[in-house]
């Protein structure tokens, strides 16, 4: 394959695909991204080695490394790749991803199950408030029925009787990590917990007011933060860029 897109999203959570869109339309006008989404049936185990290896068969293809941006468990996901295979890897920009990766919101709402008297229906309404804020019922409803299809369809490590975490470790590739202001599932020692682990061309960023999925309410603030992070970390690569990855705060 002679050409290939500059930057690869990565769905590990088909229900939630809808919040990512914004964003990604909003990166889609200033280089050439694409979207590769890892679905599973219920009856398939949760397996993150089956999703890096048809990850891999896929960006082996391309003649160049790629940008890879990663949210929640599908962060996770980047993560782990950018570890294996640095050299296929241009850079990571890892949004609500903590120093512990597997910390996401199903791993909150498992505890909380565990902890409260109430019907997985209710807990799902009290999440949506947790993750997007006080929203109107219709909207409440169809937000609470996206987080239960996630829950039965995306691959995490999580269930009510087990909840799985990771060592901290390095990226050996740039890397941003974005966290929401208000995110109550990546808190700030989470997120700072990071800085240990920082190299040269690394960013943290967060954004303000924001929440658990920051990305979908403030598409146009987190595109222009990854392309100028792109912009920036080009130097640090070992890589030249293309030409057509604009600054947006110009």
């Amino acid at each position: 394959m002679t050409s290939s897109p500059d930057a690869l999203w990565l769905n590990v959570s088909p229900a939630l695909e809808e919040l990512d869109l914004p964003c990604l339309r909003v990166l889609s006008r200033h280089c050439a991204i694409a979207h590769y989404q890892y679905c599973i049936s219920q009856d398939e185990p949760m397996c993150f080695h089956e999703a890096l290896t048809l990850l891999h068969d896929y960006l082996k293809h391309f003649d160049r490394p790629l940008h890879l941006i990663g949210h929640g468990m599908s962060g996770l996901l980047g993560l782990w790749y950018s570890r294996r295979h640095p050299e296929r890897v241009r850079s990571l920009t890892l949004l609500s991803v903590g120093i512990h990766p597997a910390v996401d919101w199903q791993a909150h709402y498992h505890v909380q199950r565990q902890l409260l008297p109430c019907s997985r229906e209710q807990l799902l309404v009290q999440t949506v408030y947790s993750l997007f804020g006080y929203q109107c019922t219709p909207v409440t409803k169809k937000l609470a029925r996206m987080l239960d299809r996630d829950l039965n369809h995306s691959l995490s490590p999580h269930t009510l009787y087990r909840r799985v975490n990771f060592f901290p470790d390095g990226v050996p590739v740039p890397v941003m990590i974005g966290r929401g202001e208000n995110d109550v599932i990546i808190d700030p020692n989470s997120w700072q917990g990071w800085w240990l682990w920082l190299k040269e061309g690394d960013r943290l960023w967060q954004c303000p007011n924001g929440r658990y999925f920051f990305h979908y309410f403030n598409p146009k603030v987190v595109a222009g933060e990854i392309v100028n992070f792109w912009n920036h970390s080009s130097r640090y690569s070992g890589y030249n860029r293309r030409e057509g990855l604009l600054d947006l705060k110009s």
